[in-house]
């Protein structure tokens, strides 16, 4: 059996995405790097080629004994880092450096001061949240697998424009056609029928820069929040946006929330994203890993 290894409280992988936020994780990740050392910490300085390469340096310095993990971005790379540490033991910490950071919202980080929020993860303690699987994959944020996920895919998909102008020339694109979806739902082994225009998996509250579509899920209850926004207006939906920002579309007719140890979420034609990232086509399963990220927040 090959030894676990040994892994120093002083010894950090900090692992940089430079092209995060128009190259704010770049100079992010110089102060972060600065202000690790000063404090004593023995750092790996990390940065991908790509996410690929990125995920490949954290779980080899996991596999080498690191202590903790920072990551400096955006969701996009607290999802990479949860890949490599989530259920090792590992701390994640995070300085963020991204557009969204919806992570940094759940855990109080400071989002525009890369050295306050590094000193907030020098001074932090662990602290134990769920993190939701859904196959070999780990996220921390939200999976969307309805409306939004059809237009991050037709985003994704756009060569121009750059940006968030293109999220929203894909959002009114898609508006256009976009019909109710046939979906069947698994919660808990109980089998539910219905049409939706999304369906949403939380972890926890929000995804996409604040957007609150999971309200009220929490990190630490052990449980998964589905959201399903039932069939409306193209105008409705329109109009319910701004809702989505503060909360309060849990007050639409439309609108209901489960919260599950385990969903299957199925309907044909939909390709699935969580903490903003490309997971797959449905049918996907997600359950709750409880306690199963330490965070050093």
């Amino acid at each position: 059996m090959e030894a676990a290894p040994l892994r120093s409280a002083r010894r950090v992988a900090l692992l940089t995405n430079p092209t995060a936020g128009k190259g704010r994780g770049r100079r992010a990740g110089d102060v972060a790097l600065r202000r690790l050392r000063d404090a004593g910490f023995v750092v790996s300085d990390l940065r991908g080629s790509d996410a690929a390469h990125g995920l490949q340096l954290a779980r080899k310095a996991v596999a080498d004994g690191a202590w903790a993990l920072v990551v400096v971005g955006g969701d996009g790379m607290v999802h990479l880092g949860a890949q490599a540490v989530a259920e090792t033991g590992v701390h994640l910490g995070v300085v963020p450096a991204g557009t969204g950071n919806d992570v940094a919202r759940y855990l109080d980080l400071p989002r525009r001061d890369p050295a306050a929020a590094t000193d907030r993860v020098i001074a932090s303690t662990p602290r134990r949240i769920d993190v939701a699987r859904c196959g070999a994959t780990y996220f921390v944020t939200v999976l969307a697998a309805g409306f939004d996920a059809v237009v991050n895919e037709r985003a994704n998909a756009m060569t121009w424009p750059r940006g968030q102008m293109r999220y929203t020339l894909a959002t009114l694109a898609e508006l256009r056609t976009f019909e109710p979806i046939g979906y069947t739902l698994e919660l808990d082994g109980r089998s539910h029928r219905l049409d939706a225009m999304l369906v949403a998996v939380g972890n926890g509250p929000s995804f996409g820069g604040g957007l609150r579509i999971t309200e009220g899920a929490e990190l630490d209850d052990g449980l998964i929040d589905v959201v399903v926004i039932r069939p409306m207006s193209k105008p409705g939906l329109v109009r319910a946006y701004p809702k989505l920002f503060r909360g309060t579309h849990v007050t639409l007719p439309q609108y209901e929330h489960h919260r599950v140890r385990e969903v299957t979420v199925a309907a044909p034609g939909i390709v699935a994203y969580a903490d903003g990232e490309r997971v797959g086509p449905l049918p996907l399963t997600v359950s709750c890993v409880p306690g199963g990220l330490s965070v050093l927040a």
